[in-house]
């Protein structure tokens, strides 16, 4: 590229970061095609992109030569309003595991952010930091983002409601506990000692309740009554006092830098052994062959509008992203979810059909029986040989197979549709998240 060339290029983005909004959200730096390079997120939209293109900035010193390279392969940068700065950060995470822009290092492993788990299904329910749930029916908050104040605000709560963090098995009928010897936080009224029967279960499970409905809430008393007491120790001249009023209080206002656990999914945090899981669904299939490798196929619009289709790919039990595919739909106008699906299907396999690569040991679809008559429709008008087919419907969580009339429940525990349903899952959500991008700001066109 011609330094003119170069410079009007400049020019243009220069211009057009200029009418970008100054509150939080993500930018996108995008190359040739539409493909998106690199995912930021930002207080500031307007200001923190602005400052990749200012003509004085010297980038390669300040944030090295991956940067500039990257910056010289950017023709387009876009972006996407967030109502916070937490939404920014659960986005991005969750946008740059989707898309894996090439430029992007951090976030795309496995790792997850943590939530605040209470185990109300226990006679006695603990309080937890975990990124792996103990049960899908405990009580979660989150997903959080910033894990060292997490656990600070667990340490004042606990201040406050005195409830168990270990991980002891407590039950009310356990003659024993009399004789039990607490530990430490009980000496120092930390806890109010399940585990010794100090308490009975009623007066704990308010104990508990109350800490829910202060989670839920604005907890604005709380805070009221911090605010005064830091008020008093700072006109006492009790200035050491006061700052730990004021560290409270801030700790507190900080659990609400959090997402919630429906609209930001971190479905990898929900799955099931694998092994076990693999296993059960040879059985359930009746095949001699282990089912290693799984296709999820979901369909999303809006009125018949921007319709698109989404493809995830799970190895041994566990998503490979880089096996994740998105479909804008072609030849079907209107709503028809079911003509949308076999043209994503003969897309997808048309290279399988011709022997030129191998089918996956499994394909879901996501819906009920008549998406799977579709998918069979789609082999069949392909001349394409039968592959292991099933569907998950959603409302009562029937597996559909092909080759049989009767649908199939499995227990909510087994291992099986547990598996089955993370891929389903994942499919709509990756369906969905993708058409809302394309809904919004038509950015990742393909």
């Amino acid at each position: 590229m011609s330094k003119k060339a170069k410079d009007n290029k400049l020019d243009s983005i220069r211009q057009k970061i200029a009418d970008f909004p100054t509150g939080p959200g993500l930018y996108f730096m995008k190359g040739p095609g539409e493909v998106v390079l690199y995912i930021g997120k930002a207080k500031n939209l307007r200001s923190r992109a602005a400052s990749y293109f200012q003509p004085s900035a010297d980038l390669f010193t300040s944030r090295g030569p991956k940067i500039v390279e990257m910056i010289n392969k950017t023709i387009d940068v876009t972006y996407l309003e967030t109502p916070s700065e937490v939404d920014a950060i659960l986005q991005e995470a969750r946008l740059i595991k989707d898309i894996r822009p090439p430029y992007n290092t951090s976030l795309v492993d496995s790792k997850t952010f943590p939530y605040l788990e209470i185990t109300t299904r226990d006679e006695f329910p603990g309080v937890y930091i975990t990124r792996n749930p103990k049960s899908p029916r405990s009580r979660l908050f989150g997903p959080f983002t910033g894990v060292s104040d997490l656990r600070a605000v667990v340490v004042l709560l606990q201040k406050i409601y005195k409830f168990r963090t270990c991980k002891l098995d407590i039950k009310e009928s356990d003659e024993k506990r009399r004789f039990f010897r607490p530990c430490l936080l009980y000496s120092i009224k930390q806890c109010v000692a399940p585990c010794a029967a100090k308490v009975d279960r009623k007066q704990y499970r308010q104990l508990i309740n109350d800490l829910v409905k202060f989670l839920q809430s604005k907890r604005s008393t709380i805070l009221r009554g911090l605010n005064k007491k830091m008020q008093e120790a700072s006109g006492a001249m009790n200035f050491e006092a006061a700052a730990m009023y004021r560290d409270r209080i801030r700790l507190i206002e900080r659990l609400d830098q959090r997402g919630t656990v429906s609209a930001n999914v971190q479905p990898e945090v929900f799955a099931a052994d694998p092994s076990e899981a693999l296993e059960k669904l040879r059985k359930l299939f009746d095949t001699p062959q282990p089912i290693r490798i799984i296709e999820g196929f979901d369909i999303a619009h809006i009125s018949g509008t921007d319709t698109v289709g989404s493809l995830v790919k799970f190895i041994d039990g566990r998503p490979f992203k880089s096996g994740y595919r998105k479909f804008k739909i072609k030849t079907v106008t209107g709503i028809d979810d079911y003509a949308c699906m076999k043209e994503v299907l003969t897309r997808r396999y048309k290279h399988a059909k011709e022997g030129e690569e191998l089918f996956p040991d499994l394909i879901l679809i996501d819906g009920g029986k008549g998406q799977l008559h579709a998918a069979e429709d789609a082999f069949r008008q392909m001349n394409a040989p039968m592959p292991l087919l099933a569907s998950l419907a959603k409302r009562e969580e029937e597996i559909f197979i092909h080759g049989k009339e009767d649908s199939i429940k499995l227990p909510a525990n087994n291992a099986a549709r547990k598996l089955l349903q993370y891929v389903r899952d994942e499919a709509h959500r990756f369906a969905q998240h993708y058409h809302h991008i394309l809904r919004k700001k038509k950015m990742l066109g393909q």
